[in-house]
């Protein structure tokens, strides 16, 4: 035979978890925030982060390469996306549009960014689709006739 528990005592067994979960997470929060090798880390990572977005435009691969060019595409995916969470919106749309430039089926990629990226992001990004393109294929030819000579 099933006994009924009443509500009263569930009601109270949950408030009851929900504060023991919000005691350990203020716990854990605070014993994160005073250990000094946090913040040391923390430093460390922003640091780092403003030394890659100061570095400037990636070297561009050559276009021959399958390999580099997809490790470069996904390199300028990641970079852009982690300038864009950190509010850097010039220097995340330079990275996607390097890689939308890059990118062997842009038209996916920029239904994908239409969606993800928020309608004014998105706009800037398709202002400076152009110039990056018309960049790129500056260099392509510019390798193409380097190669060329060399032959």
């Amino acid at each position: 035979m099933a006994t009924m528990v009443p509500r009263s005592v569930l009601g109270i067994a949950a408030a009851s978890a929900g504060i023991c979960f919000i005691g350990y997470c203020i716990y854990f929060d605070r014993k994160r925030r005073t250990d000094p090798l946090y913040k040391e880390k923390l430093r460390e990572r922003r640091k780092k982060l403003r030394q890659d977005a100061n570095k400037g435009p990636a070297p561009i691969p050559t276009m021959n390469s399958p390999e580099e060019m997809q490790k470069f595409f996904l390199q300028e995916v990641q970079n852009g996306e982690d300038l864009l969470a950190q509010g850097d919106v010039d220097g995340g749309i330079e990275h996607l549009s390097n890689a939308v430039a890059v990118c062997g089926q842009p038209h996916q990629l920029l239904q994908v960014l239409q969606q993800t990226l928020p309608v004014r992001v998105f706009q800037l990004l398709l202002h400076k689709l152009p110039t990056v393109s018309q960049r790129f294929a500056n260099m392509n030819s510019s390798a193409t006739v380097t190669e060329d000579e060399l032959e």
